[in-house]
């Protein structure tokens, strides 16, 4: 009645999260002398650092599955039975999220019995009959010994072949998903960043906090979800029998950074960071209750920006941007009372202090109980964002003045709890429950003013002034509330699991775009402007503009009347599962998913929100460009909430039964979250001028993955892996402005795209709203258009001596429609390069991911003096890889759609450039010279180039760890570490200034155009000459971190 009682309760809370991978498992099969099976063989397998205790018995089958242990070690494994002797397995280590498998002959207790032993096992990460899809585990001898400055899981998980600047397979990072210890632990509102503290530049959890990390981009485990990219689950540290603890300091400033680019002296921004810290674990209750706890500071100086103003001196960092127009800029607002701040030598923030408590409680053998409560408070001053609103630098085409920057402040608190119960012999529960708190918000640096852009007279931006646009009372307040249940049940040679899972999401942002921004008869200026010249700007300080605009952003924000959009969505999930081991060598792992979008009273904020406002046009006729229809949108009407259902099947096949040759792989659909963002912009932007939606039958994002790998383990311990993987989009993301019709007109001249006339725009119908204004209602819709290929090789091996060494390639061949590079809906529209028709689902490459990529790791640690009192250690990873895909565009609005630098550029023959309009001969010569020197638009003649068409040069990068261990003797069983560390990344730009460095392109809106009447003028800058230059930056040259460690 007890255990019915139990198991009752399991089932009823499980109104659950998603369940992500925190554990282990051990199974196997007992057999008697004869090999046949063993049923009630005692199992009990001790976590001998705690003497945590699990325990089962064999079935009628002779198996056992041991679910839901601790990952690590070591483990002592007995197994015992009546008349036989006992055997123990000792040193068994398990890898988060593998089952270590131990199968046997018990042997009668007259007979002599040979010792048994298990060695560390190499290859546990990779071989494992639940394995089925590509995966990287990255455990402690990875996290020690590689190098790293940020110490940052980033650092780690780009060991995954697949990875690419937190991309991994060809997706956008807002489709990852991120979990620690089982709990979300992404940005769930999307933005900037996809993990927690990322808008700063900090990291959510210290990379001494974290035990085991894995990517696995296929699991064919339905209680896997919330990503169509990647799920990258990390576990932290928990305490033992034993006190144990490190305090910790590293350092670096400028001069441990290079000062040379291709041999060239150049200027070195100032730097200067130091982290420091201390974690403690130990018993509380012996074999009872144990504690961890580390805590962490990181505070950094940079230079707020490191390209100069042009002063000709032609210094690598040298931007175009004169000296004599900033002067010019600043000296006009200084004259109306307006501080610019400084152009140059000003210096940026950053500050961080996180840390976690975890509590591990063994209630009895049966249940065990962990608390983790962990926190971040982190700030940054920043610049104005670089690509919102247009290309806002800083970079080598336009600077910023630095009050036209902003501090991001986040701030994380999060309460887990997870409890592992084992209710009988054949069934174990895994309860997960968690509460999240962000509290992000921004101090601008800029006293109340319209955001001012300046452009450099052909459609280009050039200088950046004023008020940061998104900073202007910008708050977002996020709660996440998350419970999970998984039941396991074992019966022979199925081990079935089923689930529920819920979680929900609370979001109060107040976002205030566009409120500072001002017009009369003199123009506008905003957020939403941009004056065309230096020459335009300084008319626009002598004619009263800027003045009354200056005077009416005070007054706004006197008023101290904001925005608010409260936004409330959740996922409701069921799941079933059964592992089928087949025999001893095939298993087969199958189950289906349903996952519910939930909405609560969004809704009802979305109506409160146009209750406020007196821009709402709901009787504007948008017209569907999926389906021609005349469309009226309705911010009230939430996308669909159909059951999305996702089927899988993996399976795994150990070729010989003896771990050195398995096949694997599986098919199945696999559903994500998307950027709440999104669905906020509907909530907060109701307004015809600033229309946002999501398409009323938009579905959470969803693929199709197939995968096939082999992994191959030679007698002298040389491992290979092989994955293939295909990738389907069922609901893949894009956006389309529904105010714009099919494009009636077309250009005049060699470039003879579609264009939009003035009858191809919808007129707002607001009852006297808008005045005739075209309107614009930017919609988030599904396509399933999207396809990635993914193909990847790696090798590994441990020597003898200790080294561990690791090559990896891997090709990535990704296309989709919208690579979402905005977490604003209108930019999501007007950054995806279009030709004619902006609406049309236009298949080509994705953003997203290298194409080639290498990768390589080698570690060895030599023990020496006088028992081994000292230890030297030296590891390397290096990274060669082609991607840093890119779009070239025209400066300025060529097909009519009202957006600026989304239109893909026609690259002409020589013969024809002679054709088109420019404003000197001398100007269509030097474009027909820069199209010839760059190797992808010399091949695009007389066609359009691709959108992300053209790759950045090869990069690469070798990076270098070194650790000096001293071992002290303080007692009889105890000895303690000082270690000094050394990492430096990019070590061979230490070697060679010519090494190392990243190529970028000097200008991705190479040629200006204005269209009068159907007809284009063109412009082309005859200084640019060559499509790359040199990346100054940190990125390209080397850099060193120092660190002293004390262990004990």
């Amino acid at each position: 009645m007890k255990k019915l009682i139990t198991l009752t309760f399991f089932l009823l809370v499980g109104l659950v999260s998603y369940a992500q991978v925190t554990t282990s498992s051990i199974k196997g099969a007992i057999s008697d002398e004869t090999k046949a099976p063993l049923p009630g063989a005692n199992i009990v397998a001790v976590h001998t650092p705690t003497g945590t205790t699990y325990g089962a018995a064999t079935d009628i089958d002779g198996r056992f599955n041991l679910v839901n242990l601790r990952v690590g070690g070591p483990y002592a494994v007995t197994v015992s039975y009546v008349g036989y002797k006992d055997q123990t397995f000792s040193d068994v280590y398990l890898t988060l999220g593998k089952t270590e498998t131990i199968s046997l002959s018990l042997t009668p207790d007259s007979e002599q019995l040979d010792a048994v032993v298990i060695t560390a096992n190499s290859s546990a990460g990779v071989f494992g009959s639940d394995r089925t899809g590509a995966e990287t585990n990255v455990g402690r001898r990875e996290l020690r010994r590689l190098p790293t400055i940020s110490r940052s899981a980033s650092d780690f998980t780009r060991l995954e072949p697949t990875a690419s600047a937190g991309s991994f397979a060809g997706r956008n990072d807002q489709y990852n998903n991120f979990s620690l210890d089982g709990a979300i632990f992404n940005n769930p509102f999307g933005l900037d960043a996809a993990t927690p503290g990322g808008q700063t530049n900090a990291q959510p959890i210290s990379l001494d906090a974290i035990d085991q990390i894995q990517v696995s981009t296929a699991p064919y485990d339905v209680t896997q979800a919330g990503f169509t990219g990647a799920t990258v689950n990390a576990v932290t540290k928990s305490g033992t029998n034993e006190f144990k603890g490190t305090v910790y300091n590293f350092y670096r400033d400028e001069s441990m950074t290079g000062s040379k680019v291709k041999g060239e002296e150049i200027f070195v921004p100032s730097l200067k960071q130091t982290q420091r810290g201390l974690s403690i674990g130990g018993p509380i209750v012996k074999n009872k209750l144990f504690f961890f706890a580390n805590y962490e500071e990181d505070e950094r100086q940079d230079l707020g920006q490191s390209w100069l103003p042009n002063r000709g001196t032609g210094a690598i960092n040298e931007s175009r941007v004169l000296e004599s127009d900033l002067i010019a800029v600043q000296s006009a607002l200084a004259g109306l009372g307006y501080d610019t701040g400084a152009y140059e030598g000003f210096i940026h923030n950053s500050e961080s202090n996180k840390g976690i408590i975890k509590l591990d409680w063994n209630i009895d053998d049966n249940n065990q109980l962990a608390l983790i409560y962990n926190w971040l408070s982190a700030s940054k001053e920043k610049p104005a964002h670089p690509t919102a609103l247009g290309f806002r630098g800083p970079n080598a085409s336009v600077l910023q003045f630095e009050n036209s920057g902003y501090q991001i402040n986040n701030n994380l608190n999060s309460f887990q709890l997870e409890l592992n119960s084992r209710i009988s012999d054949k069934m174990s529960n895994k309860l997960q429950a968690g509460y999240t708190h962000f509290d992000d918000f921004r101090n601008p640096m800029s006293t109340p003013a319209p955001a001012i852009t300046i452009q450099d007279g052909a459609g280009s931006n050039y200088i950046i002034a004023g008020h940061e646009p998104f900073s202007i009372n910008n708050r977002l307040d996020q709660k996440v509330f998350q419970f999970s249940n998984n039941l396991t049940y074992s019966s022979g040679s199925h081990t079935y699991t089923v689930g529920l899972a819920y979680e929900k999401f609370e979001f109060d942002n107040s976002f205030n775009l566009g409120v500072y921004g001002y017009g009369n008869a003199n123009g506008y200026v905003g957020a939403f402007g941009a004056f065309g010249s230096v020459a335009d700007f300084l008319t626009a300080t002598n004619n009263g503009l800027i003045s009354e605009a200056l005077a009416a952003a005070q007054s706004t924000y006197n008023a101290d009347n904001w925005a608010l959009a409260e936004t409330n969505v959740g996922q409701l999930s069921f799941y079933m599962q059964d592992e089928w081991d087949v025999n001893d060598q095939l298993r087969l792992t199958y189950g289906l998913r349903f996952d519910k979008p939930l909405y609560f009273d969004s809704a009802q904020k979305a109506q409160d929100v146009i209750d406020g406002t007196g821009d709402y046009a709901p009787n504007t006729p948008y017209v569907n460009p999926n389906n021609g229809m005349v469309q009226l949108l309705d911010n009230t009407q939430m996308p669909s909430g159909d059951w999305l259902v996702s089927p899988r099947i993996g399976f795994n096949y150990d070729v010989y039964g003896d771990n050195t040759l398995q096949l694997r792989g599986g098919s199945g659909l696999f559903t994500g979250r998307f950027p709440f963002v999104w669905l906020g912009n509907q909530i907060g932007n109701p307004n015809w001028w600033f229309h946002q939606m999501v398409d009323p039958d938009y579905k959470f994002p969803q693929v199709w993955r197939t995968n096939i790998g082999a992994d191959k383990k030679f007698d002298n311990g040389l491992i290979l892996t092989a994955d293939l993987s295909y990738t389907k989009d069922i609901n893949g993301a894009h956006v389309q402005n529904w105010g714009l019709l099919s494009p009636s007109g077309n250009l005049a001249g060699v470039d003879n795209r579609p264009i939009y006339t003035g009858a191809d725009h919808v007129l707002v119908n607001g009852d006297g709203l808008g005045f005739g204004a075209q309107g614009n209602a930017y919609v988030f819709s599904n396509s399933d258009k999207g396809r990635i290929w993914n193909a990847s090789l790696k090798a590994e091996k441990t020597f003898d001596n200790g080294l561990y060494t690791m090559l990896a390639y891997n090709y990535l061949d990704s296309k989709d429609v919208n690579s979402i590079e905005a977490e604003i809906t209108g930019d999501a529209f007007a950054f995806n390069p279009v030709v004619g028709d902006a609406n049309a689902e236009a298949l080509s490459y994705s953003k997203y991911g290298d194409t080639h990529r290498f990768i390589g790791v080698a570690s060895k640690r030599w023990d020496y003096g006088q028992n081994n009192k000292w230890s030297t250690t030296i590891s390397t990873f290096f990274e060669y890889a082609r991607g840093g895909r890119f779009s070239y565009t025209y400066a300025g609005d060529i097909n009519g759609d009202g957006q600026s630098g989304n239109d893909l550029i026609y690259v002409p023959t020589s013969a024809e450039i002679n054709q088109m309009n420019f404003a000197t001969s001398q100007e269509a010569a030097a474009y027909d010279a820069f199209i010839s020197q760059d190797d992808y638009l010399s091949g695009r003649r007389g066609q359009y180039a691709e959108r992300y068409g053209a790759l950045a040069p090869w990069r690469g990068r070798w990076d270098v760890k070194f650790l000096q261990d001293y071992r002290i003797k303080v007692s009889e069983d105890k000895t303690n570490t000082i270690q000094f560390s050394v990492d430096i990344l990019n070590f061979n730009n230490l070697i060679n200034s010519d090494w190392g460095l990243i190529q970028q392109p000097n200008s991705i809106q190479p040629v200006g155009v204005s269209v009068d009447n159907g007809t284009p003028t063109y412009t082309f800058n005859p200084d640019l000459q060559e499509s790359f230059g040199y990346d100054a930056s940190l990125a390209s040259r080397w850099q060193m971190q120092v660190g002293l460690r004390y262990i004990f």
